[in-house]
């Protein structure tokens, strides 16, 4: 039986005295190897930060609550400590793998990366103008059907491309940092679209990286 910390409730029951926090985000269920586990109840990103003290968290929930977590992290400078995301590797492993330092990817607005990102144009069936780059290496100038970002496991630290369209997708380039300068595009973060369209946008690797458990 997992032990809920509701928010109004964390100075009775703090969660930062614990090795080990599961963050669980809309009340999925918790496996079998991770009960009896102080488990803190997610429904705000503020909720996070009841467990920042824990020597490692386990993330209950998708790329976009995993990216939550990250950017609290990285707020509170905090990358010291080791996250599993049970979503992606087995239950048991987020208690007992073994942590190492991968890139951390963020954008200007201060989000994280944790899985997919893209590049797409404000309006269905058209196309996104302007230009991109990674590092020197020029991923498109003028028009393409969308553009995908993702982070990767060792440095540089992400890889980019040009979406296909319905044809072959173009070739990864690899770099520290992805920027795009547009007419106008959206960003999609882990299947998260931005409210509004913007005109610049650049993802790039932290100057530290996060402690992911495999």
């Amino acid at each position: 039986m997992t032990h809920p910390i509701r928010p109004d409730r964390q100075r009775e029951n703090p969660a930062t005295g614990a090795e080990l926090v599961v963050l669980r985000f809309g009340g999925r269920a918790t496996p079998r190897s991770l009960a009896g586990l102080p488990t803190v109840e997610v429904t705000a990103p503020a909720d996070v930060d009841a467990a920042l003290d824990a020597r490692r968290l386990v993330v209950l929930g998708t790329h976009a609550d995993l990216a939550v977590v990250l950017a609290r992290l990285l707020r509170a400078d905090r990358l010291d400590v080791e996250v599993a995301h049970v979503r992606r590797w087995r239950a048991r492993r987020a208690r007992t793998g073994t942590a190492r330092r991968v890139p951390l990817i963020r954008d200007e607005t201060g989000a994280v990366l944790a899985g997919v990102a893209q590049w797409l144009p404000p309006e269905p069936a058209a196309t996104l103008t302007g230009e991109a780059v990674v590092d020197d290496t020029t991923l498109f100038d003028g028009e393409v059907t969308g553009v995908r970002i993702e982070p990767t496991a060792t440095l540089p630290g992400l890889r980019a491309r040009v979406d296909g369209g319905g044809r072959r997708p173009r070739r990864w380039v690899t770099g520290r940092a992805a920027q795009l300068g547009t007419t106008g595009a959206v960003v999609v973060r882990d299947g998260v679209r931005a409210a509004r369209p913007v005109r610049r946008s650049t993802f790039y690797r932290h100057t530290r990286g996060w402690l992911r458990v495999q």
